[in-house]
């Protein structure tokens, strides 16, 4: 498995876990921004463009989901 691939697993699996935790507070929509930004990354290593553009897209959703948001 080369280092692209295991940096990809790491960032997905974490992007997913912080989607996941979403509920419980502001600072896991931040989390989940940053889990999309390290995916979108993964996805343009791995010469898989438009997974990278994807990304970044859900990235902007997430930042104006937490802009929006508070906590209760």
């Amino acid at each position: 498995m080369s280092a692209i691939t295991v940096y990809g697993v790491c960032a997905v699996s974490f992007m997913m876990v912080m989607y996941a935790l979403e509920r419980r507070g502001r600072r896991f929509i931040l989390w989940f921004v940053l889990g999309c930004l390290l995916s979108s990354a993964y996805g343009f290593l791995a010469g898989a463009w438009p997974f990278g553009v994807v990304e970044l897209v859900w990235s902007a959703i997430a930042v104006r989901r937490f802009a929006t948001t508070r906590d209760e």
